[in-house]
């Protein structure tokens, strides 16, 4: 076999579907199909391992086509398709795969020092394979399939809006008055590796003095399989040494930047999928697809805002963040493999 792949990205930044090219040598078929098939799973332990015949993995999605002998259906070619069938000649085969919005993106969580083995996580796989029916992929011999891994990206929407912004007014015992904490985020999106900038606005009303003021970004990992499970890990977090006496009002911007870099030994991290070794990043938020249920594991950012006081208690304000991959200067990008 030969494979070509491209990811495609649409207008909106969404990736509206994979084409890709199979080259088939028909002689030594024996009257038996081709077929290709493009599977959205979620894996949560190595395909290597076998307790008492258990499967580590589950299929989200899954869609098969059969690619020779060809059926008949008219396909219309697109133009990667075209210069691809130029190169390859006679024996390519084209196919396409339109993917449902809802699917979620790739994603892996991050191991420990002692795990061995694949990651956990979501990962979408193209097989080839021949048989004689197109349901038997898992069933033939390797020799009889070529796989490769591809990746769901999602990008950030073009988004110039400001950020959130919230505030609480927190009262002492033994105070008539209260602290009020007033957070806001510059604006509403922002890309692996830049500064969040986050605006602080106290106004100390009471006799008690701000010791210490303590940002940090957090992860919300929610893994909707059978049930849903959420994790919840801190990203980045800084303590700045800021007095802010009694009957006082205070106002600064502060950056902080959330990177993997910096967080490498925590396990179960979330980070974006990655093929082979290559570098990759936090995973990016997840973005709603309005009322479709998505499955798999779903991304959220939140910034955290605390005031340390004296004599105990604290003052906090949370706001969500987005954090996303910026959409690549082209409208497509190739991943190209060969397999035999």
């Amino acid at each position: 076999y030969f494979f070509r792949v491209y990811k495609k990205t649409s207008g909106n930044g969404q990736v509206s579907g994979s084409d890709g090219v199979l080259k088939v040598d028909p002689t030594d078929l024996n009257g038996r199909k081709v077929f290709v098939y493009l599977a959205c799973a979620f894996r949560y332990g190595s395909e290597d391992l076998d307790v008492i015949g258990l499967s580590f993995r589950r299929d989200i999605w899954i869609q098969r086509v059969q690619v020779y002998p060809p059926t008949g259906e008219s396909v219309a070619r697109t133009p990667m398709q075209e210069s691809l069938m130029k190169k390859i000649g006679e024996q390519g085969c084209p196919f396409s795969f339109k993917m449902p919005a809802n699917l979620p993106c790739s994603v892996s969580l991050q191991p420990g020092q002692n795990d061995s083995g694949k990651a956990c996580g979501v990962d979408f796989e193209v097989k080839g394979y021949i048989s004689d029916v197109a349901n038997s992929a898992d069933e033939i011999d390797k020799k009889d399939t070529c796989r490769l891994m591809i990746r769901k990206i999602q990008f950030a929407p073009a988004n110039n809006k400001p950020g959130p912004k919230a505030d609480i007014a927190k009262q002492f015992m033994m105070s008539d008055k209260p602290v009020n904490l007033e957070v806001s985020l510059e604006k509403e999106v922002y890309y692996h590796g830049d500064p969040i900038t986050v605006n602080v606005k106290i106004n100390n009303e009471t006799t008690k003095v701000v010791k210490k003021i303590l940002i940090s970004v957090e992860q919300v990992t929610i893994v909707v399989l059978y049930s849903s499970d959420n994790y919840t890990k801190a990203v980045c977090s800084e303590e700045f040494g800021e007095t802010i006496n009694g009957n006082s009002t205070f106002e600064k911007s502060y950056q902080i930047t959330p990177l993997l870099a910096n967080n490498k030994e925590k396990r179960g991290l979330s980070v974006d999928g990655r093929l082979k070794d290559e570098d990759t990043h936090l995973a990016s938020t997840t973005l709603s697809q309005g009322d479709k249920e998505m499955q798999g594991i779903l991304i959220s950012y939140k910034v955290k805002v605390n005031l340390m006081m004296s004599g105990g208690g604290d003052v906090t304000v949370e706001l969500p963040v987005t954090l996303m991959s910026p959409k690549p200067a082209g409208e497509c990008s190739l991943f190209a493999y060969n397999c035999h």
